[in-house]
């Protein structure tokens, strides 16, 4: 069985797990119920908030949650603003992770991990010359462009670490904000429409 094989069945099945757990936090009222919602937190104490992390961090460097799935999730158990926050540092700390990994394997890893076709369609932005750790900025900072795969990809490439840090620290806040935001405001939506 190929990489690629593999890690997408380890996607689906966080996939899945992560939908079951958000189903198991729906019936017990937990994401309903503000007090509910508290108590499981505080019943989590710090080591869930370590936990969520790594988390975050594992999701960036294996994409077996999408990213965006499990913003919601921190934004659900921790509450908006420390929801965001710890979203940006797992995030963070795993694009950085990433980038060191890319830099030892190179692009053998990433043909190994993405698509073909994937690697294709963000060529053109790759090849800029001079101007690619522009290209790279504007893909990070857009919150529909697969962060992952370009954390990998520049990882590869002739990019210093000292302008890709703070692209990273910088870009991030505001897609993981829209992810996080968003997809909790449809969350919310449906729970209360199916509730």
């Amino acid at each position: 069985m190929n990489t690629k094989r593999i890690i997408n069945i380890i996607s689906i099945i966080g996939l899945a797990a992560t939908i079951f757990y958000m189903f198991w936090l729906w019936k017990e009222g937990i994401l309903t119920d503000e007090v509910e919602m508290n108590e499981y937190i505080s019943g989590l104490g710090a080591g869930g908030v370590i936990v969520f992390i790594i988390i975050q961090i594992i999701q960036v460097i294996i994409p077996i949650i999408p990213g965006g799935i499990s913003c919601v999730v921190g934004i659900s158990l921790f509450g908006i603003v420390k929801g965001l926050i710890y979203n940006y540092i797992g995030i963070c700390i795993g694009s950085v992770i990433v980038f060191f990994i890319a830099r030892r394997w190179g692009r053998p890893l990433v043909e190994k991990m993405f698509s073909e076709k994937k690697i294709q369609k963000y060529e053109a932005w790759l090849n800029k010359g001079n101007k690619m750790t522009i290209a790279f900025a504007l893909l990070i900072v857009s919150p529909v462009a697969p962060d992952d795969f370009l954390c990998y990809r520049f990882g590869t490439m002739n990019m210093k670490f000292k302008h890709y840090l703070p692209i990273i620290l910088l870009g991030k806040p505001l897609p993981i904000a829209i992810y996080s935001l968003g997809l909790h405001a449809i969350l919310r939506f449906f729970l209360n429409y199916v509730g």
